[in-house]
């Protein structure tokens, strides 16, 4: 039974216009925000390192993969090509983010290569039976 348009699939959800709690708790805290901070970065210098942890999460932007153009000499077994590929990233040819996806895909072209030759073999056990 499709939904008719205009109508909500939840009619008990979230009345309109009521506000999230996050939302809510962000405005209880905005005037005490200041002193929260520097709570914070005072906990972080003295060594806690959940609060470092905070602070440098805040400070500092996480690493993204870059788009780039990758000219990596890729022959041989995939272990090797693998290997070639930690070499990248420790040389800082690439970063690692995309030296990870590149891993990734090489275990997957692992995977579908040995279920291609498992596939092979079955065929051939059959065929013989």
């Amino acid at each position: 039974m499709p939904f008719e348009a205009g109508t909500s699939g939840n009619p008990s959800g979230r009345p309109k216009g009521s506000v999230d709690k996050r939302t809510e708790l962000r405005r209880l805290l905005t005037p005490y925000a200041p002193e929260l901070i520097q709570k914070a970065v005072d906990m972080a210098l003295a060594g806690d390192t959940t609060a470092l942890r905070m602070c440098l999460d805040r400070c500092i932007a996480p690493l993204r993969s870059t788009t780039q153009n990758i000219e990596l000499d890729f022959e041989g077994e995939l272990h090797e090509r693998g290997e070639a590929t930690l070499q990248a990233i420790y040389s800082g040819e690439i970063d690692p983010i995309t030296g990870s996806a590149l891993i990734g895909a090489l275990a997957d072209q692992s995977r579908l290569k040995e279920q291609t030759e498992l596939e092979a073999r079955l065929s051939h056990l059959e065929s013989k039976l």
